[in-house]
């Protein structure tokens, strides 16, 4: 049997006292998963703070109670025992979640509506297909890969095959984000 079998469960409160070194952590059941940080640029952080701006717009537009857009890599913890938690490019979470969110809390604990990733130079497919699965499982009703390079945005819905939207296409939140509608080509603007 291999050592990561027998190793004991880590928590996230574990995961949050490790050290800041140049690592990416993830806690996926338990067992922890760390890479070399994500390298960013200016490209990745542009698509990041325009994705959110978006999302808040909508945000904005809807009725109390209104849930949460985050960004920079929001911790998110899917499940617990054993705990599973990952950081999210950008991402909203419904209403209900915001109303547990106190002082203390750092992290999202739930599964989002809406969870995006964008891709860097840095990324490798099986990374991102593992966090694709890790949503999928944790039932994240909407995924979105932003691809910066191909100028694409490859959409994940509950139950649904994967549907690929390229600069003259249009998003839709429908039916988890109502009314949500926006260019992909705004995402690169």
């Amino acid at each position: 049997m291999s050592a990561v079998l027998d190793a004991p469960a880590m928590t996230t409160d574990e995961l949050l006292a490790m050290p800041g070194n140049g690592m990416e952590y993830r806690l996926i059941e338990g067992q922890l998963r760390e890479k070399p940080m994500t390298i960013r640029n200016r490209i990745h952080s542009r698509i990041m703070v325009r994705s959110a701006y978006f999302l808040e717009a909508w945000r904005e537009r809807q009725p109390l109670p209104r849930g949460s857009v985050l960004c920079g890599e929001a911790g998110c913890r899917l499940s617990r025992n054993p705990d599973t938690t990952v950081g999210i490019d950008v991402v909203y979470i419904a209403a209900n979640l915001v109303n547990f969110d106190t002082d203390d809390t750092t992290l999202i604990a739930g599964v989002p509506t809406l969870v995006i990733e964008i891709l860097s130079p840095s990324d490798v497919f099986e990374d991102i297909k593992e966090k694709i699965e890790l949503y999928q499982k944790h039932r994240v009703p909407l995924i979105w890969v932003i691809d910066p390079y191909d100028r694409t945005v490859t959409i994940y819905r509950l139950d649904a095959e994967p549907e690929l939207a390229n600069v003259r296409q249009e998003l839709s939140g429908e039916p988890f984000l109502p009314g949500f509608r926006m260019p992909v080509a705004e995402i690169f603007g």
